[in-house]
């Protein structure tokens, strides 16, 4: 009888370890899997910059090392599993409540976005990550708290950090790449989120179990509580008028509206259009209409002698039907880094050209592996305020330069406030450390200027004298509304940015800065 006893309280023991753990496991997973989960929740209205992620990052790890400190002395002081599972089983709950607390916040920052008023968009965006300061405080104390409990004696302590630190970090790696390579692509970031709670709350639920049965009934409501609100209505991500889709990808949060005849690819924050489609129109009174003239910088070819075409941004193919529809079948390679912007662009913007052919990759690995040369190469990716630094500098344009053909041509789409063209006189300059010409196109009624290099030495008179009577209606129109907009770029090198040192966000957050504080612009030290 004795020796059953000895053996049912040693089973015992290590379920209660072996459950503690567990814990540890999937507090680390928790952890991680909420961080990814809290970027995806402010892309929409935030977008998912560095200055985001830094302070997104910053202010979690506070939150972590609040965590281990009271995780510690409440350890010391009430060396109580039920009190460790109890504290997950809270955390658990608030991850499950996070994105419906949430939503209102994020709303009130549309609004801010709306009226430019900067308050109320910083205020937003620290109220959330606020929201996060209660689960990742009672996350941080699971390590800790477990390590106390795990402790026997002196003699194996280093075996029992080392341990439980060791499963902390592997479920932290659990927690940074389920979410992201599987979880958020496919079921999406509020789902994902309930995962996570879910397996927390089990967890807890479990040890409660075992360590005090009559507690655990309470946190078993609360998680009757967190499956009770998967069964309301999720309704949009984010919801504006106008929505006819919206989804998650690894690389942006996507939307697809309706706008009268109209129909429009946005991105992230949802603050500039990254294409627009009218089916039986070619012209779209945009920027995109001002690219079918960056030809004309290079070597004046016909038009039936026009080329290849790289198209770096393709989203959903504005500019490629636009080239198809004025030059005919020229062969474009449109380039386009995430696979669920193409599959939007085949759906709702008609992207089935027989002479486009699509590379999901980024823009810069496709121009390294290419040994194509292109008469055009458009660079379409800047997304204020995130824009992919490796698209930007000396280094890539370089590798432009040697994609071109003899008479070549490359241009880029840059935004700009009224007054402010600061981001657009950077990479101007950093162009011109690779060409020997380089003209900037303001366009009209867009904020956007078109900044365009040439393999070869060129004149402006002779480029302007080749637009005055282009041999087809739509190309004339464009002309016409980019007569006295084309400037040649002829101001000292300023800020040449490099792979080494690319500022572009803090220049874009620099100019948003401005604009809604109304303050002139500061000029680009070099």
């Amino acid at each position: 009888m004795t020796r059953a006893c000895s053996s049912n309280a040693r089973r015992m023991a290590r379920i209660r370890q072996m459950l503690l753990y567990l814990l540890v496991l999937m507090g680390g997973a928790a952890t991680m899997g909420v961080e990814m989960c809290a970027s995806r929740l402010l892309a929409p209205y935030f977008g998912n910059s560095l200055p985001v992620w830094g302070l997104l990052i910053g202010l979690l790890l506070a939150y972590l090392a609040v965590g281990y400190f009271v995780g510690g002395r409440l350890a010391d002081r009430h060396p109580q599993a039920r009190l460790l599972y109890q504290l997950a089983a809270w955390a658990g709950f608030i991850i499950g409540m996070l994105p419906y607390l949430a939503h209102p916040i994020l709303r009130y920052a549309v609004t801010g976005f709306a009226n430019y008023q900067a308050g109320m968009v910083l205020g937003s965006l620290l109220g959330v990550l606020l929201l996060f300061a209660v689960p990742a405080v009672l996350l941080g104390c699971i390590a800790p708290f477990a390590l106390r409990l795990s402790l026997r004696d002196t003699m194996s302590g280093g075996n029992v950090a080392g341990l439980t630190y060791a499963l902390s970090t592997i479920g932290s790696l659990i927690g940074t790449f389920v979410p992201v390579f599987v979880l958020i692509p496919n079921v999406g970031t509020r789902r994902t989120m309930f995962i996570i709670a879910l397996s927390l709350l089990a967890v807890a639920i479990s040890g409660l179990l075992v360590t005090a049965r009559r507690r655990a009934l309470f946190y078993a409501l609360l998680l009757a509580l967190v499956l009770l609100l998967q069964l309301l209505p999720s309704g949009a991500i984010k919801p504006v008028a106008g929505l006819l889709y919206e989804a998650e990808s690894p690389y942006n949060y996507v939307q697809v509206l309706q706008n009268g005849d109209e129909v429009l690819l946005k991105l992230n924050e949802g603050e500039g259009i990254q294409s627009t489609y009218r089916p039986q129109q070619v012209l779209t009174g945009y920027v995109y209409d001002y690219f079918l003239l960056v030809p004309f910088f290079g070597s004046g070819k016909p038009l039936s002698s026009m080329g290849s075409v790289c198209l770096i941004g393709l989203a959903g193919g504005t500019i490629a039907r636009q080239y198809s529809a004025v030059f005919g079948p020229v062969s474009i390679d449109g380039i386009e880094i995430d696979p669920t912007v193409v599959a939007v662009a085949q759906r709702f913007f008609a992207l089935n050209l027989p002479n486009l052919h699509i590379a999901i990759e980024d823009g810069r690995y496709f121009l390294v592996h290419s040994r194509k040369a292109y008469d055009v190469v458009i660079v379409d990716a800047y997304r204020p305020p995130y824009i992919p630094f490796q698209l930007t500098t000396v280094e890539f344009f370089r590798a432009v330069y040697d994609h071109l053909a003899e008479n070549g041509v490359v241009a880029v789409n840059v935004a700009r406030t009224e007054t402010d063209f600061t981001l657009v006189d950077a990479i101007a300059s950093t162009c011109k450390a690779v060409y020997p010409s380089v003209y900037i196109l303001d366009t009209a009624g867009d904020l956007n200027s078109v900044v365009i290099a040439t393999r070869q030495p060129s004149q402006l008179p002779a480029i302007t004298a080749q637009m005055e009577n282009l041999p087809e209606p739509f190309l004339n129109n464009v002309a016409a509304r980019a007569q006295g907009r084309i400037r040649e770029f002829v101001a000292p090198r300023q800020q040449v940015l490099t792979d080494d040192h690319a500022p572009v966000e803090q220049i874009v957050h620099a100019i948003v800065a401005r604009y809604i504080l109304g303050k002139p612009a500061c000029e680009v030290q070099p």
